[in-house]
């Protein structure tokens, strides 16, 4: 799509045209895209915004850095929000504290999980390890399903042994969802410690979480 047609595409009033010319523009340069982009922050169709956050961090620029930071603080979407701490990730370790920071000021959950699934793909076990606790502590369960399954992945890392240590606590867990994601998270660790674990779960009282003990034995 040429800039002419992409900005008269920006200008209609059907969002589906808007997003289509939202899409064109990752074929050019951040020096013609990211102004754009710009534009359409604070556009009324929150699917606009959130292929805006997207594209933003597939132009890596310190003004799209900033953009994202804005869109994670202030859009009333979490969709975009979530959508923004994605595509900040994509900055690598650069962004992992501004996903920390946004991580404990914004309690929803779909940024949350966002955020926990985005630090696992980077290489930053202490600021993983923070929201992990942080999510732990807080109330809604996909969230707290989440932590568990990021702290499995911290298995092998700097922070392994602190993680281990959290898994343990939640090792009798009142929910059984939680002791399920344990029972899963555990398997990540060699570690006899771990292995003992399991084993006490494999005679837990909820067969599920039996099973999930149970897994790769019956494999």
């Amino acid at each position: 799509m040429d800039l002419h047609q992409i900005e008269t595409d920006l200008k209609n009033p059907d969002f589906q045209y808007r997003l289509k010319a939202i899409s064109a523009l990752r074929e050019y340069s951040p020096e013609v895209a990211i102004p754009f982009l710009l534009q359409h922050l604070q556009d009324p169709e929150f699917l606009v915004r959130s292929f805006v956050a997207r594209e933003l961090g597939k132009q890596q620029t310190s003004e799209s850095f900033a953009a994202l930071l804005q869109i994670m603080k202030f859009d009333n979407t979490p969709n975009v929000r979530a959508e923004a701490a994605n595509s900040l990730s994509l900055f690598g370790r650069l962004s992992a504290s501004h996903l920390v920071q946004t991580f404990c000021m914004d309690d929803h959950w779909l940024v949350r999980r966002s955020i926990l699934a985005a630090l696992v793909e980077l290489d930053c076990p202490e600021e993983l390890l923070e929201v992990c606790v942080e999510a732990l502590a807080a109330e809604d369960a996909a969230v707290q399903e989440a932590a568990v399954d990021a702290l499995g992945a911290l298995a092998g890392s700097r922070q392994q042994k602190m993680a281990l240590a959290h898994l343990l606590s939640l090792q009798q867990a009142e929910g059984e969802y939680i002791r399920i994601r344990v029972a899963y998270a555990l398997k990540h660790f060699d570690d006899p410690v771990a292995r003992e674990a399991l084993a006490q779960l494999r005679q837990d009282p909820d067969h599920r979480v039996v099973g999930a003990a149970m897994e790769d034995l019956l494999r």
